[in-house]
């Protein structure tokens, strides 16, 4: 049973939900990184960034907590960013 409790415990505590696609984005260039770079601190590959930033994928566990620990300390360095609202042509990959 505490197994059952520790993992109830997991979920009321894990962080809140991620900012829009193009906030990642946004919060990202804002600290001056590359998607490789972010990639390789989560530890996966440079695509599935590009996927959570275009809103084609959404991170699962346990790169979704690594992921939202990363752009909470983002949004607290760059807290306009984090607040603005993303234009579609702020995403990387996109045209207007």
């Amino acid at each position: 049973m505490s197994e059952r409790l520790h993992a109830v415990r997991a979920l009321l505590t894990r962080p809140a939900d991620l900012p829009s696609p193009a906030v990642r984005a946004k919060l990202r260039r804002a600290e001056g990184l590359t998607q490789q770079e972010v990639a390789d601190a989560i530890g996966v590959g440079r695509v599935q960034v590009n996927r959570w930033e275009k809103g084609l994928a959404a991170p699962r566990q346990p790169h979704r907590d690594v992921y939202a620990e990363l752009l909470k300390g983002l949004a607290e360095k760059h807290p306009t960013k984090a607040a603005s609202d993303a234009e579609p042509s702020d995403m990387e990959g996109t045209s207007s």
